[in-house]
């Protein structure tokens, strides 16, 4: 498994999202991202928003996209996850 924190995906926190390829990581971060919201954290609204705007525009979220998929891939595996 693989690990990225909110904050290396744009999020305000250190919060750890673990999965087996970078789909796994960013549904991770978005589930983070709009529980934290719901329960009134608003240092997470701005990524939220952000997340939710990368696909309203085609090309750069795209661009972030394969970045995200460079970064998971080069990560060594977690060894704290099993």
């Amino acid at each position: 498994m693989k690990r990225m924190t909110c904050r290396q995906l744009g999020g305000p926190c250190d919060v750890a999202h673990h999965g087996d390829d970078a789909n796994e990581i960013i549904k991770a971060q978005d589930k983070h991202l709009r529980e934290a919201v719901a329960t009134g954290n608003t240092d997470h609204g701005t990524a939220l928003r952000e997340m939710k705007g990368r696909w309203k525009r085609p090309v750069s979220g795209l661009k972030w996209y394969r970045q995200v998929q460079r970064d998971v891939a080069a990560l060594p595996n977690d060894p704290g996850v099993a």
